[in-house]
């Protein structure tokens, strides 16, 4: 059976687009307020976009996803090996222990399953969170002081 080559990427296989379509946030935006929705989020194009309604402003969050490639070598991730450290309760997401220490951890920093990535502080109490497994931290997705939801990615781990 003959090997053929294919020398343009499919639409899949293209990185996703460093810019977002503000046409559609205001989309999204008129579909909230037409279903009197108070959350609403949606994953497209290589972007997770949350919106969230609180008082008379909607919050809009949206950032690019890991894109994770194949590398040759001993130290291989793809894809499907890696998973989010999620955030167990709503609260603010701390990366230290205080404002003058350093970070639990750092982008490419191996870790244990038990090992405290970050503090969550809900209604004045300092909750440690631990990695659910063993890995690499391949991105930290939230900013040091800020709040964050039940579920939240915080961490891609691999």
């Amino acid at each position: 059976m003959p090997v053929t080559r294919r020398n343009k990427k499919s639409e899949d296989e293209q990185p996703p687009s460093k810019e977002i379509d503000l046409t559609k946030i205001k989309d999204l935006i008129k579909l909230m307020e037409d279903h009197d929705l108070t959350a609403f989020e949606l994953e497209d194009s290589g972007y997770k976009v949350r919106l969230e309604k609180g008082g008379n402003q909607e919050q809009i969050v949206a950032a690019p996803q890991p894109v994770i490639t194949e590398e040759k070598g001993p130290e291989k991730i793809v894809a499907e090996d890696t998973e989010e450290i999620s955030a167990p309760m709503v609260g603010t997401f701390y990366n230290s222990p205080s404002p003058d220490a350093d970070a639990y951890v750092k982008v490419g920093d191996s870790v244990d399953e038990g090992t405290v990535v970050c503090i969550i502080e809900a209604m004045k109490v300092m909750n440690q969170i631990k990695a659910d497994k063993s890995g690499v931290i391949q991105r930290i997705l939230v900013e040091d002081a800020t709040p964050v939801e039940y579920g939240q990615g915080l961490f891609v781990i691999a």
